[in-house]
């Protein structure tokens, strides 16, 4: 498995190319729908399915156009529905909605949902062997805002004791900035203690 990441857009959002072999999944392709097919293209991928951590704009942006080039299923927590239009810059596309305990098989690898609302009511965390894609839930040092529309800081807090309590170890990838791992989060980041 190997796992690539391209930060696009105004606000510098991660989208990450898994792939295995030829085949790939896209998480989070929130901007640039040409930079990330000519980055498959140039390696040869063909995106299997588009796993979405959550349905800001910022993280949905270029889910159609990929999905017009190669067919392939969208997945996001039905949760994320209730959100305005303004934040999701119009009706979200998905093919599949997925859920706490889901297995999503594509590309040849694992991917476990686990459901942490909190920044939006549907996001979610995508555990897969040693790497979490933790969307706005967790960053390097801090977590997701939850101050906007639909955002609950109560949820946040227990989403956060979870990722804490989890008997596990990985690497992190968020939305937005550098990857970190759980066990230097669970260590020093004040949102987790």
């Amino acid at each position: 498995m190997d796992i690539s990441k391209l930060t696009l857009g105004l606000y510098q959002t991660n989208t990450y190319i898994v792939s295995n072999g030829g085949h790939c999944v896209v998480i989070d392709p929130g901007y640039e729908p040409e930079t990330i097919g000519e980055y498959a293209n140039s390696r040869n991928l063909t995106v299997d399915a588009i796993l979405l951590t959550h349905g800001h704009f910022d993280h949905v942006g270029a889910v159609k156009e990929l999905v017009l080039k190669w067919e392939c299923p969208v997945y996001l927590h039905e949760g994320e529905l209730s959100m305005p239009p303004m934040m999701t810059a119009g009706q979200l596309y998905c093919t599949h909605f997925y859920d706490e305990g889901d297995i999503v098989e594509a590309a040849g690898i694992s991917f476990h949902v686990l459901h942490t609302p909190g920044h939006t009511p549907g996001s979610v965390c995508l555990l897969t062997e040693n790497a979490m894609f933790s969307g706005d839930t967790l960053f390097a040092g801090s977590c997701g805002r939850t101050d906007l529309p639909c955002g609950s800081s109560a949820d946040m807090k227990k989403s956060l004791a979870r990722l804490a309590g989890l008997s596990l170890d990985c690497t992190v990838y968020p939305g937005h900035g550098g990857s970190t791992s759980l066990a230097e989060e669970r260590r020093y980041n004040p949102y987790l203690k």
